[in-house]
């Protein structure tokens, strides 16, 4: 039964109106709320987060560059806010299958240069800045999930609705049922994360890509570690490239040393990577036993795991990020800068640049235009001219790592010493992510050991680590466009790649009771990561909205 059947059903969803509506309580969406409250007290301004709180679904390395936070809330130390551990030292390693190459710190490109920066909880940070929002009077209202974008009689985004509740797996309504409800504002802005749900109905809705590079990303899987004290080194940051990576698949693991003998890390795979047979989540147990990476961990206790899709941030690829009724901020519209690993400190900025847009927009009773000032001001940004820097970072990966490595030591580190901030040239990509997978007979399968229990582990005992939970008497949130095409065509074609590129077990082939192959989607799993989303080589998975509070719940992450 679909929401129009169900209006018609039950009576009109309830209503609420709001001078501005931001869905998501992100770095980036929190950072418009606050600003805007900065700017224009009196707005009434609502956040609506799908997480059971604000942090809950939040996940990121992190090394966090405060540039932006600092323009934000200047007395951010004095607050309170949870950076605590600064940077200590970088170090920039090449791994053989055995053997490490330390980079001399004088050849480190300015791209990994950490300088200023912190090593943090991104889910802390969130939960601090939406303190920081409710003491300005936003309202924030976690666990509703933003399942519809709502459209005036112009054609205008007018808000948003949340999802309904109480929907059983065969679509009837069951006895806890409650309609979703209209979040309804002059302006409302996206700030939904990499690959939002919604963003990507506007972006094609409103074909705000046109003209633009499309969108590329990867999958970055966390863990979070308990270490021994004499293995503990605070600040200290590490980030490796080449092995378990072979050429041309662009990734790299990243190890950093929080304060308290706590170390995150992770590894970061392209999803144009072309292996159907290669798994991500499996490319980080192993790389977690390579003697550099071992040496930090061995001993120490697994206590937290996680996986998210993430830009790959160039600016060819940025989309038009107004449009009538609203816009896209942070990683919704792809601000996050691959070249440095860093994604904060751009949402934050993106949001305040969207906030001082909004600002005179509603002082002078405009509502549901396009909020032109809003691109304008970043085009004039520090954030503009970051991202110009870096703008081929990943596209040169696409040509092979050595290549890559090669072009980003000069457009990173020699350009600057010949006092060139920007390189003067341009690479443009011409191919979405999931086009670039061969076929099965034309790759060669890979074999991964077995997990050990100590350093690596298996895919289940890892998603328990995410506090995930979904209802699970509500329509699967992993919809098939066509229910026959995985077995017809990813099974039988790319060797079904989905139980490989999925870092949470939701996807498995088995044998039905007449031998036949069937697709099964343990949607309870999911962590929200949308890789299935942008890996899908038929393109036939599409994500939507599952119940609100529904999805991992990390702690320290």
């Amino acid at each position: 039964m679909n929401t129009a059947e169900l209006i018609e059903r039950h009576g009109p969803r309830e209503a609420m109106e709001y001078d501005v509506v931001v869905v998501g309580a992100g770095p980036g969406g929190l950072a418009t709320a606050i600003r805007l409250k900065q700017l224009a007290p009196d707005a009434t301004v609502v956040v609506i987060e799908k997480g059971s709180e604000p942090g809950a679904h939040i996940l990121s390395g992190a090394v966090m560059d405060p540039r932006a936070l600092t323009e934000l809330l200047p007395d951010w130390k004095t607050q309170g806010a949870p950076l605590l551990q600064p940077v200590t030292g970088d170090d920039v390693l090449f791994l053989s299958e055995t053997g490490t190459t330390r980079t001399p710190d004088w050849l480190v490109p300015r791209n990994l240069h950490n300088d200023g920066c912190y090593v943090v909880s991104l889910g802390d940070v969130v939960r601090w800045l939406a303190q920081q929002a409710e003491g300005l009077s936003v309202e924030i209202f976690p666990g509703f999930a933003a399942a519809e974008v709502l459209y005036d009689e112009t054609g205008a985004v007018r808000g948003v609705a949340t999802g309904n509740v109480g929907i059983g797996k065969d679509g009837e309504p069951t006895g806890s049922f409650q309609l979703g409800m209209e979040l309804v504002g002059k302006y409302t802005v996206f700030a939904e994360g990499a690959r939002g749900h919604l963003g990507k109905q506007l972006i094609a809705r409103y074909r705000l890509d046109e003209g633009r590079d499309p969108q590329s990303f990867a999958i970055g899987i966390k863990e979070l570690w308990d270490v021994p004290a004499a293995q503990a080194k605070p600040g200290l940051v590490v980030h490796t490239a080449g092995w378990p990576m072979t050429d041309p698949t662009f990734g790299g693991g990243f190890l950093y040393h929080l304060s308290g003998g706590k170390v995150t890390l992770g590894f970061v795979v392209g999803l144009d990577y072309r292996n159907p047979y290669l798994s991500p989540f499996d490319e980080l147990q192993r790389w977690k036993t390579h003697p550099a990476v071992r040496a930090h961990i061995e001993g120490g206790k697994r206590i937290g795991y996680g996986a998210r899709a993430i830009n790959n941030g160039t600016p060819q690829a940025l989309p038009k990020t107004v449009f009538p009724g609203g816009a896209l901020v942070g990683c919704d519209a792809g601000y996050l800068n691959a070249a440095r690993i860093k994604g904060s400190h751009a949402a934050i900025k993106s949001g305040m640049l969207c906030a001082e847009a909004l600002a005179p927009a509603l002082a002078e009773g405009r509502q549901r235009d396009e909020l032109g000032a809003y691109p304008q001001a970043f085009e004039k940004s520090w954030l503009h001219d970051e991202l110009r820097q870096t703008r081929n970072f990943k596209l040169w990966f696409k040509k092979g790592k050595w290549i890559g490595n090669l072009m980003t030591g000069i457009e990173q580190w020699l350009l600057p010493k010949l006092g060139v901030a920007s390189p003067p040239w341009t690479l443009h990509a011409t191919k979405r992510d999931h086009e670039y997978l061969l076929p099965a007979d034309r790759a060669t399968p890979i074999a991964y050991p077995r997990p050990d229990g100590k350093l690596s582990f298996d895919r289940l005992s890892s998603v328990f680590l995410s506090n995930t939970n979904h209802e699970e008497n509500q329509p699967a949130h992993l919809t098939l466009k066509d229910a026959s095409v995985p077995v017809a065509t990813n099974l039988s074609r790319y060797a079904g790649p989905e139980g490989r590129y999925c870092p949470a077990g939701v996807y498995e082939f088995v044998k039905a009771v007449d031998g036949a192959d069937r697709l099964v989607i343990n949607a309870q799993n999911c962590v929200h990561c949308k890789t299935c989303d942008i890996k899908d080589p038929t393109q036939n998975i599409v994500w939507v909205t599952p119940e609100g509070g529904g999805g991992p719940n990390y702690a320290g992450m």
